[in-house]
């Protein structure tokens, strides 16, 4: 299959995860869907450290809901293992801290990446962070 790289996947995913709303988030699925190109979006918030469990969760519920995956177990896997490399990567900064935004998943042939656009909330001071994690399925 041609076309797609993981690059491209990985930059989709992170596109998914900027989405504002719903509405934005269904016009890229059409549009990706359009390409080859499965997609979903899901919006997740809470105390970071406790609720890491539950945006993975949610990242493979969503990924199954919208077509991304089928419920294979290497698939969800996949879907797990890239969710939690995503979040890995904002942890430095999320640890004690509530977190709040997106998680964007998209996948063209064997290639998931998964995305993870966060604010996390010091009072006023909010900082912002990108994760990204990618898997190879056959």
């Amino acid at each position: 299959m041609s076309g797609y790289g993981s690059r491209q996947v990985a930059k989709i995913a992170i596109l998914m995860a900027l989405t504002e709303d719903r509405e934005e988030e269904v016009r890229k699925k059409a549009d990706y869907a359009r390409l080859g190109i499965k997609t979903a979006a899901v919006d997740c918030g809470g105390e970071f450290v406790s609720s890491a469990k539950k945006f993975i969760e949610s990242a493979i519920v969503a990924a199954k809901r919208e077509g991304v995956i089928k419920g294979t177990h290497s698939e969800e896997g996949a879907v797990a293992g890239a969710t939690r490399e995503a979040l890995n990567q904002i942890s430095l900064k999320a640890v004690g801290f509530n977190v709040g935004g997106k998680i964007g998943i998209a996948r063209y042939g064997d290639h998931i990446s998964v995305a993870a656009f966060f604010g996390i909330g010091l009072l006023h001071l909010d900082e912002v962070a990108v994760g990204l994690g990618h898997r190879a399925v056959s």
